[in-house]
């Protein structure tokens, strides 16, 4: 078992980051918050879980022993694999995770792309308390390392195209997420957040209900 990865990063997209580690490049895939702390050339430790299949190795990694430990716990979960937990931690924090499952809020669990009424449920049931109480780690970006990863702004006036293939990713459908992407950039400020606070801000976006 591979539960940490210490080791220099030399290279960021919107779903994974390699980490050099004696040599080797490994490839983690890690939520948006997580990869937004990542920089480029930087030492960094990430808290990770080895997922074994019978055709593929993937490694998980997460800026913070909760949010690994909230992983863990809802591949437990009927019907929860490792895409859908990581798209739940992409919505919600491990915080937000408890409070929505401690108050049996289906509705923002549904705001998870892949996650209908009934998983929403069976996730309450199979998870319950298992997650602990809330913890107050509604951590920001940055948190693993102390430090943010270079601003990398998104263009303006298009619905950026690597933001909305990130969202795809998570379970989102195309047009939903070339809305949501849209939409954030064209608030007011859109046009200057980074690549990776367009990916969150598009989240959050699609988290408030917002889908077409």
């Amino acid at each position: 078992m591979i539960s940490s990865l210490r080791g220099k990063v030399i290279d960021v997209s919107l779903t994974a980051a390699v980490i050099e580690t004696g040599g080797v490049g490994i490839r983690v895939l890690a939520t948006p918050t997580t990869l937004a702390s990542l920089k480029v050339g930087q030492e960094v430790l990430v808290h990770t879980e080895l997922i074994v299949r019978e055709d593929s190795l993937t490694l998980y990694g997460f800026a913070e022993a909760d949010e690994r430990s909230c992983f863990q716990v809802l591949l437990g979960a009927k019907g929860v694999g490792a895409k859908l937990a990581l798209a739940m931690l992409a919505v919600h924090t491990p915080d937000a995770l408890r409070r929505a499952i401690a108050n049996q809020d289906v509705a923002a669990l549904k705001r998870v792309p892949g996650l209908g009424p009934k998983g929403a449920q069976r996730v309450i049931i199979d998870v319950g308390d298992k997650l602990g109480p809330v913890q107050g780690n509604d951590f920001p970006a940055g948190s693993a390392t102390g430090s943010a990863a270079e601003p990398v702004l998104a263009p303006v006036g298009t619905a950026n195209p690597d933001v909305v293939a990130a969202l795809v990713q998570l379970g989102w459908n195309e047009a939903a997420a070339s809305q949501a992407v849209a939409a954030v950039e064209k608030a007011p400020g859109g046009e200057s957040l980074s690549v990776p606070e367009l990916l969150r801000a598009s989240l959050r976006w699609l988290g408030g209900g917002h889908r077409g």
